[in-house]
């Protein structure tokens, strides 16, 4: 074959493996959109049920397409605080089952014969997929016009794959270097290598069977390759666990751990099968007698095969298997200052999926907006009683709402950046405001503080009355905080009227704190320099209550 027919093979396969990529993407990004908010319905359903979150795991992503995407969200989970190591062990089992089905359609896609080849079929869905994106005008439909785009370019990527495969298969030099490759164990460091590089087994395992219909590799070859993908996926879950807390960080080292050993026991077995029989019994010998005369489906269902049995084995250990990445990462491992301010939820890596970087955004808002709560509860109180024993908490909460106030903005700004749908765009650019109002929340609870300052350097203090009112508006907050949050949740308009009422109740409140102090000053029972702080806080609780319904009214934007 001449060096102009071979380039050519090369840059057919580099575009095939380029197109597959981005059909994987197309299809995850937007059935990520479609399927996020029951996968995390669902978690919050599977509490510590292994065989719960294997089921979850597996069925999300084969849902999702993508066992990255997957496992990016349970590390965010974990991460929070609001799932446990045991059943994020038990989710990612079920993630590498379901990851096996992008195997099983292209396998099912090459199958045809002398008809119409399905792959020709399947990929005319790119079309129907691309006209619907464009044309429609719902949103959802664009999204399934993309899922369609998506699954029909997995196989015009697969073509071409298939196509420069077969041009490989004509030249000698490759034909011979690769059946020289006869050392299992290098078959699997070659799958892993290849697999952490382009971030997709999918893509791997996708490429092994072309390789193995084409006739470069043999049943064999492709199994051990396979192997290494499943080690080599793992770069997935280690890059987003890097950059998280303690329990992300043994999340992705449990993924790396339950893969590998996987791998141990079917490359142990197939040594011992091997040497026991002869070489007569091999896993290729098996799964080409079950699955005669299609060599896509015979390596296909051995992946599956695999993902199965490695479940089953290491579901009961799994407690072991906790155990074994919290001696590994230990709790000394926390940095020195371990309540210094963090992001709980985001992290850069997630950008990879952004309709789940904009769920835990959400997250991320949510919890900026207790932590402002604790603040303002904890200011009420001191301003009443002058009891600073908690103060450094208090300044701890201050020195966070900052941080994540600049932090949150920081990754708005990169998520704003990428594609996503009208409704998350929409989204984000409120976000952007709330974590000002939020931050607004903090300042003004910060200023309650320093006129509790003031009044301890005078040694005086407000009235049981004025007391009485700081506890009326101070629990009135917190209802208006729970309903605001239940409404910027549920995205539910009905709750936001109910805060509406409740804020209106607080502005009723703050006037008439205001009317009867000024009273309280003209008899004497107050202090005309307590009055001053007294007239400021009631001024400072009415804009926290403004803040917070300022939070809840940008659900209109998107709902």
């Amino acid at each position: 074959m001449d060096m102009v027919t071979s380039g050519t093979a090369i840059l057919t396969l580099v575009a095939g493996i380029g197109v597959f990529l981005i059909a994987c993407t197309m299809m995850s990004t937007n059935l990520e959109s479609i399927c996020s908010n029951r996968l995390k319905k669902l978690f919050s359903k599977a509490s510590d049920k292994k065989l719960l979150g294997v089921g979850i795991g597996a069925l999300g992503t084969a849902a999702i397409q993508s066992s990255g995407a997957m496992t990016v969200l349970v590390i965010g989970f974990v991460n929070a605080g609001i799932m446990s190591l045991t059943l994020a062990a038990a989710i990612i089992y079920g993630a590498n089952i379901g990851t096996t089905i992008t195997a099983q359609i292209v396998a099912f896609g090459m199958m045809g014969g002398d008809t119409i080849s399905l792959t020709v079929i399947f990929a005319a869905l790119t079309g129907i997929g691309a006209f619907m994106s464009v044309f429609a005008k719902k949103d959802s439909m664009k999204k399934w016009g993309g899922i369609l785009a998506g699954f029909g370019m997995l196989f015009v990527g697969l073509s071409m794959m298939s196509g420069s495969m077969e041009s490989f298969a004509q030249m000698d030099e490759v034909k011979n270097f690769l059946a020289s490759i006869e050392n299992l164990v290098l078959l699997v460091l070659i799958g892993a290598l290849l697999t952490a590089i382009i971030q997709s087994s999918s893509v791997m395992t996708s490429v092994a069977i072309t390789m193995l219909v084409a006739g470069l590799i043999d049943l064999e070859q492709g199994i051990y390759l396979t192997l290494g993908s499943n080690i080599g996926s793992c770069i997935v879950s280690i890059l987003a666990g890097m950059s998280s807390g303690l329990n992300a960080k043994r999340t992705a080292l449990m993924h790396l751990t339950f893969n590998v050993i996987g791998v141990i026991l079917f490359v142990s077995a197939g040594y011992i099968m091997d040497f026991a029989s002869g070489g007569t019994f091999t896993y290729a010998n098996i799964f080409s007698s079950l699955f005669p005369d299609v060599p896509q489906t015979q390596l296909a269902m051995f992946h599956t095969v695999f993902n199965v049995i490695t479940v089953i084995i290491m579901l009961p250990l799994t407690s072991k298997l906790v155990s074994f990445v919290c001696k590994v990462i230990p709790d000394k491992g926390e940095p020195a200052d371990k309540h210094a301010p963090h992001l709980y939820y985001i992290n850069d890596y997630m950008l990879k999926t952004p309709p789940i970087a904009v769920l835990e955004v959400k997250n991320e808002i949510m919890n900026m907006a207790k932590i402002a709560m604790a603040n303002v509860t904890e200011a009420c109180y001191i301003v009443r009683t002058l009891d600073f024993t908690d103060i450094e908490k208090f300044r701890a909460n201050e020195k966070e709402l900052n941080y994540l106030k600049k932090n949150i903005t920081k990754f708005l700004v990169k998520l704003s950046n990428l594609q996503l749908i009208d409704k998350d765009n929409a989204y984000v650019s409120a976000a952007f405001r709330t974590v000002t109002d939020l931050e607004r929340v903090g300042d003004y609870a910060e200023n309650i503080v320093e006129y509790a300052e003031r009044l301890q350097a005078i040694e005086e203090g407000f009235s049981d009355y004025a007391k009485q009112e700081i506890i009326e508006v101070r629990n009135l907050i917190q209802q208006l905080y729970e309903l605001i949050m239940k409404a910027y949740a549920d995205v539910d308009k009905d709750t936001l009227k109910e805060a509406m009422k409740i804020e209106n109740q607080i502005d009723d409140l703050t006037d008439r704190m205001a009317e009867e102090h000024i009273k309280r000053l003209n008899d004497g029972t107050c202090k005309p320099d307590v009055g001053a702080e007294y007239l400021s806080l009631a001024s400072d609780t009415e804009r926290i209550a403004d803040h917070f319904v300022n939070v809840g009214k940008v659900i209109r934007d998107y709902a």
